[in-house]
């Protein structure tokens, strides 16, 4: 445990040094700054529009974090040959693997606060002043707790789309590992479509197909539950711990195949 949590340290400490990831959270936060002008557009949907565009751009900056920071966990130590000194340590290949997802896991959780705390300080600052009436007019009050619900969810998925990453990065390129990772992520917004996908086409055949990848590909769209947390209806604890698990299920199957593929990997 001491090595893979000094692996992790090490990589937050990269991962915050990295202006890449400076930038796009920054340009994360500007987004849910600007949300609080757009919001004024449109009259007595602005905590809405607040709300709505700050949870998304949470979710898409972090999506670019996990990938592009993701993809880059270890074909940057074989680029530097770093891999060599790191394989030379008293360190396992697994634990390295193990230690790399952490620190970058750990970093996304980091940077996730940090937009989840701009969107709540727009937020208030958008409550301020607003009479008592106008507040019990909105679906749901503009610090509304249950927004924490929605992050914790895109946290969860962001974790999982990490894992997928971490995987691609341990046997491709940078380029091919992000190309990958992105149709993938796409795909799996979609794969709910792949179960009613029997009911238009008539061909046996594509539709086992369709069958078997909705079951093997990740379901992604079960962590989006912005539009019920915006407009202010309730989202079940049970469901948040069933998809939870899920999302931990799954990332310890890619987890599993990711430290079976770097530990075959042949670097001389």
């Amino acid at each position: 445990m001491k090595g893979i949590a000094a692996i992790a340290v090490n990589v937050f400490r990269e991962s915050v040094r990295d202006k890449v990831l400076y930038n796009l959270v920054l340009f994360a936060v500007l987004m849910i700054g600007a949300s609080y002008l757009i919001g004024q557009l449109t009259a007595g949907q602005d905590v809405k529009v607040i709300k709505d565009l700050g949870l998304a751009a949470t979710s898409v900056f972090g999506l670019f974090i996990a990938v592009f920071i993701g993809i880059g966990l270890v074909s940057k130590e074989v680029e530097r040959r770093s891999i060599y000194s790191l394989l030379a340590k008293p360190v396992e290949r697994w634990q390295l693997v193990l230690g790399k997802y952490a620190g970058l896991v750990l970093t996304l959780f980091v940077n996730i606060s940090v937009m989840a705390l701009a969107l709540y300080v727009v937020l208030a600052y958008m409550r301020w002043g607003v009479p008592p009436l106008t507040q019990q007019a909105w679906d749901a009050p503009a610090l509304d707790p249950a927004l924490l619900t929605s992050i914790f969810l895109i946290f969860v998925e962001l974790a999982l789309v990490t894992a997928i990453a971490l995987l691609f990065s341990t046997f491709s390129t940078p380029i091919l590992s992000a190309a990958f990772t992105f149709g993938l992520t796409i795909v799996g917004q979609y794969s709910t479509d792949l179960r009613n996908f029997q009911d238009v086409v008539e061909s046996p055949a594509a539709q086992r197909l369709a069958r078997a990848l909705y079951w093997v590909l990740p379901n992604l769209a079960q962590f989006d539950v912005k539009a019920q947390v915006v407009h202010g209806q309730p989202v079940a604890a049970r469901y948040v711990a069933v998809v939870t698990l899920y999302a931990a299920l799954y990332v310890g199957f890619l987890l599993l195949v990711s430290t079976i593929v770097f530990s075959r990997r042949d670097f001389k």
